[in-house]
């Protein structure tokens, strides 16, 4: 199953990209949900496909070149890399939380729709919280 799954994505990200195309090219006056859900089918189907396709030649390349797939599974592997990745997804956390809370407080004062704002708030919320609750965690196993 395992070996087949980047065929399996790669082909579901296809349909997904060719059915939001052709709802786009057909339905001539969009309404309610049929405004978005075509280019949601889009987004999705292209992003299903890139994790696929890049699944399948990252495979096939590894097994051209046994010797690199074992140097890049001990690069990604060793204990360095991993603390200057952890490293660089803090401080890109850490810039998000500033960016996020510029982008809200400019969406507040332009004067947009409390059914903009209350749900950006609320996944606002949701992000830091998360961040308390896995700081914690972290703290009590060390």
């Amino acid at each position: 199953m395992k070996k087949g799954r980047d065929y399996l994505v790669t082909a579901i990200g296809l349909l997904l990209a060719a059915a939001g195309i052709y709802l786009v090219k057909s339905i001539t006056e969009p309404q309610g949900i049929m405004k978005t859900l075509p280019f949601i089918c889009i987004g999705l189907g292209c992003g299903a496909f890139g994790h696929g396709l890049g699944g399948i030649v990252s495979k096939k390349a590894s097994a051209k070149n046994p010797a690199l797939a074992k140097q890049i599974e001990t690069e990604t592997k060793d204990e360095r890399n991993v603390a200057i990745g952890n490293m660089a997804k803090a401080k890109g956390f850490e810039m998000a939380t500033y960016v996020y809370t510029a982008l809200l407080l400019a969406f507040a004062l332009m004067g947009a729709s409390f059914t903009i704002i209350i749900p950006l708030v609320i996944a606002y919320l949701f992000v830091q919280g998360y961040a308390i609750y896995q700081r914690f965690k972290i703290e009590k196993e060390m």
